[in-house]
């Protein structure tokens, strides 16, 4: 999922790049208003994307990181149904 999470991100910091530079660089020369509304566009995307990039999907487990007990990991891990291996 890391991966996928990582070619979303590229791909929508890649589609910001593009309308900022075509806004400024080819439709400012027929409409500056519509050249603005690219940029406003370009502006929402990097938040966007940064959420996509770090949320956490159902399989990334930040819970079950061992806590140093063992016995708490044990008990954790029998409530998760993984066995531990010694």
């Amino acid at each position: 999922m890391y991966a996928r999470r990582r070619h979303v991100y590229f791909a929508m910091m890649g589609s910001c790049i593009v309308l900022f530079v075509l806004a400024w660089g080819v439709v400012r020369i027929w409409s500056m208003p519509v050249a603005v509304g690219m940029c406003v566009v370009a502006m929402v995307i990097p938040p966007l994307a940064a959420m996509v990039a770090n949320r956490r999907g159902p399989e990334d487990r930040w819970w079950d990181d061992p806590s140093g007990d063992p016995k708490s990991d044990e008990w954790w891990d029998e409530l998760d149904g993984k066995k531990r291996r010694p």
